[in-house]
């Protein structure tokens, strides 16, 4: 690998990694889930969200991210909910269909980490995840640092 090699390779690796994610989903009935889909449940498995906070988050207008949320309404994988304190707003939450495609992507997840073990070795997964970590920890002190789309 040359200087310089590492943005694209990660990219790669990443997008490797997803296709093959989204091929399986596919195959176990959630074939109606697009890799963007997958950032809006990245969020709100941590929490309920606003359309306005998934836009912030996402990088996107409030406008697109209401469309965002209608189409997974549609689909069966969040719900809009009262806010328990702004009456004005709802809240988007993960339904259980939501919830059943998080916990299978968190599946193939490990799944391929275990080949990876199985590609390079236990220790040098161990070094590559460690040091990954650690550089993302330094450029979170940098900007603030959200698993999001790239437009």
């Amino acid at each position: 690998m040359t200087a310089g090699d590492l943005p694209g390779l990660l990219a790669l690796t990443f997008r490797a990694l997803m296709d093959e994610i989204h091929e399986h989903l596919a195959a176990e009935g959630f074939d109606d889930v697009r890799p963007a889909h997958g950032f809006v449940f990245h969020f709100l498995s941590h929490r309920p969200a606003t359309a306005v906070e998934l836009g912030e988050h996402l990088g996107i207008t409030k406008q697109a991210a209401v469309q965002l949320v209608d189409e997974l309404i549609t689909r069966g994988y969040v719900e809009r909910r009262p806010h328990p304190t702004d009456r004005r707003s709802r809240l988007v939450v993960l339904t259980p269909r939501g919830r059943q495609c998080i916990d299978r992507v968190a599946a193939h997840s490990r799944a391929a980490e275990e080949r990876w073990v199985h590609l390079i070795g236990a220790d040098d997964f161990a070094r590559m995840h460690q040091g990954l970590s650690a550089f993302a920890d330094d450029m979170a002190r940098h900007r603030r640092v959200t698993v999001r789309p790239v437009w």
